[in-house]
């Protein structure tokens, strides 16, 4: 536990340096860092550097209201994929960096291959692992629910078997890392959807014909974001949310006549791209269920992607209704660091440590014990 003699001691002449992509979950990860003792580092790209190299960077000492900033120092590269090059890592080596993966590392590196084998710095989690987050993989996400027995919507392997209301995943033409949504109940709705769209100009037929189709649960979105700890040997919740979605979100606050009116004269085009996440808190009575999928899921993922979860990872769910009773459906996997800095609005942390905790200061804390018990190589691949 936190709440050990641990919780008060020092890293004796830490050299160690907390690195990640500026993007994503960068400042939730460096003030849990700086929290823990550690010194911090951000990966930039010109342009989009100001959030790190200015506004949150570390200025002077403490000031009575606690640190100012968290960033120690900017790394600047041309393109986020030149973290791989021996270059960047050699700088990396120098200050003696530890490594926190999340999506915007996955999809601007997007070489799966190249993590595993030719990134050199220590990672925090399982770094084999990572991969399952495409559902393309030959072996991903949805292997692994299934193997666990976690319930997850009906794929549809073809267009022609569309029998309910389904949500199609399809990369944008021009945002390969976006992907743009939409929702069909029937083989001719979604050939209408896709064909508006492919003249449009919003996906390619191409890109199209590997989308996934994936039943459209009706229910509550709820993210699950647990921690599983090598340390502890423990499964944790450290919060609960739910994303805003750009456009989306406005619709929804519209009356359904002019919704409707809005999407059939394409005045709209609904997207799922998000925007931010809330906080969000569920039924004491839906707690144990949710840890019962978490559990499956880091038993499962150990046999299949050994040596496992380690670390942070997010299961997206709908919560459906009785009767007889409320049961939770997951319907996408965050195998790493998740990016809702929200998290440590909900209660979860508070009850385990006594304090509400970001998933940064988690990961923060997870690496401080490991190396005081010199169990590093335990927690980083």
């Amino acid at each position: 536990m936190y709440k050990s003699k641990i919780k008060n001691q020092k890293l004796k002449n830490n050299t160690y340096t907390i690195a990640v992509i500026g993007s994503h979950s960068a400042l939730d990860v460096c003030r849990g860092a700086k929290d823990e003792g550690f010194k911090t580092l951000v990966i930039v790209e010109e342009g989009r550097d100001k959030t790190y190299a200015d506004y949150f960077k570390s200025r002077g000492p403490s000031t009575s209201s606690g640190p100012t900033g968290c960033v120690d120092e900017v790394l600047y590269v041309d393109k986020f994929k030149d973290v791989l090059s021996v270059k960047i890592q050699n700088e990396l080596k120098k200050r003696n960096c530890i490594f926190i993966p999340h999506r915007s590392f996955e999809v601007y590196v997007a070489d799966y291959d190249a993590i595993e084998k030719d990134f050199k710095i220590p990672i925090f989690g399982n770094k084999f692992l990572l991969r399952s987050e495409e559902r393309t993989e030959k072996v991903n996400q949805y292997d692994i629910l299934k193997k666990a027995g976690i319930k997850y919507p009906k794929i549809f392997k073809l267009p022609k078997d569309i029998d309910r209301l389904v949500i199609v995943k399809v990369p944008e033409k021009a945002r390969s890392f976006e992907r743009a949504f939409f929702i069909a109940d029937s083989h001719n709705s979604y050939k209408h959807e896709s064909e508006t769209l492919i003249k449009e100009g919003k996906i390619t037929k191409r890109d199209l014909e590997s989308a996934v189709i994936e039943e459209f649960i009706v229910g509550a979105q709820v993210n699950f974001n647990f921690f599983y700890s090598q340390v502890n040997n423990r499964l944790e919740m450290i919060g609960t949310d739910t994303r805003r979605q750009t456009n989306l979100d406005g619709l929804i606050r519209l009356t359904s006549g002019i919704q409707q009116k809005a999407m059939l004269d394409r005045k709209v085009t609904v997207k799922f791209e998000e925007a931010g996440h809330v906080a969000v808190t569920i039924l004491e009575s839906l707690l144990e269920p949710a840890f019962e999928i978490g559990e499956k899921f880091v038993e499962a993922a150990r046999i299949m992607f050994p040596p496992g979860v380690i670390g942070s990872f997010s299961l997206q769910s709908v919560i459906t209704p009785g009767p007889p009773k409320k049961e939770i459906y997951v319907f996408d996997v965050s195998p790493r660091m998740p990016g809702s800095p929200g998290i440590s609005a909900t209660p979860y942390s508070n009850y385990l440590y006594g304090q509400q905790l970001s998933m940064g200061k988690r990961v923060a804390m997870e690496i401080k014990v490991a190396i005081i018990k010199n169990k590093l190589k335990e927690i980083t691949t």
